[in-house]
């Protein structure tokens, strides 16, 4: 008998015997309702859930008006703090970024990112601190020139 060298597709055999899924619901320790409830979609046989993007697509509301999509992203949370509470926590020098508000505990995070920050008039300022990334409203960036800071985006 001959040796075939070149071995063809019906000869492949797997390696590990493919293991059967459990047949439930036919007698024995499983029971009546097989683990399934009673009743509902859930129960019956060749079920099928909706598709989770649709739902997801459902939970959305319509909104009127030409590019509505655009509407549903917030901008970021404004946070505001006053140059009295600055005063207080800087030294003359230092930089002021709302990374660094965020470890002095002046200002925390929202929804686990750093927030915007505008600095408000309120109180006064006597040092020349530098500012980086922070808004400003007329008033506080007036003081904060006045008192020798600078202001950097």
């Amino acid at each position: 008998m001959p040796i075939n060298i070149f071995m063809q597709l019906h000869q492949i055999k797997p390696k590990n015997k493919i293991k059967k899924g459990k047949r439930v619901g036919r007698g024995g320790k499983r029971g009546t309702y097989s683990g399934r409830g009673i009743k509902g979609q859930k129960a019956r046989a060749g079920h099928k859930l909706a598709p989770v993007i649709r739902e997801l697509i459902k939970k959305h509301p319509k909104l009127k008006g030409y590019r509505y999509g655009s509407k549903s992203f917030k901008p970021r949370e404004q946070v505001m703090v006053s140059l009295k509470e600055i005063d207080k926590n800087f030294k003359s020098g230092d930089v002021v970024s709302p990374k660094i508000l965020i470890e002095r505990g002046l200002v925390s995070k929202v929804k686990t990112k750093a927030p915007k920050i505008k600095i408000l008039a309120n109180g006064s300022i006597s040092k020349g601190i530098i500012f980086k990334d922070c808004d400003f409203s007329a008033a506080a960036r007036e003081l904060v020139e006045k008192a020798g800071g600078k202001i950097e985006n």
